[in-house]
């Protein structure tokens, strides 16, 4: 399942990210989506996990936490 997270701060990280949501379960993908002619965060990313279970959990838990003094929205892309 691939999931959208949005409102990220512009300094998290890939490997952040990733390490956020294996807590929930195997990830197969994570890209940071960044900006072509900074180099910087674009404040989105897409997550893909797996198992459809694992997914589901993830986005119960971490849409609407605070990471990095951003509430961060994930939900299914």
């Amino acid at each position: 399942m691939k999931l959208l997270i949005r409102n990220l701060a512009r300094s998290t990280s890939e490997e952040n990210l990733k390490a956020m949501f294996e807590s929930f379960g195997a990830v197969q993908s994570c890209s940071l989506v960044l900006d072509q002619k900074s180099g910087g965060s674009k404040g989105f990313a897409f997550i893909e996990m797996p198992k459809p279970g694992d997914a589901k959990a993830a986005v119960k838990n971490l849409n609407g936490m605070n990471v990095d003094g951003h509430k961060i929205r994930v939900k299914k892309s």
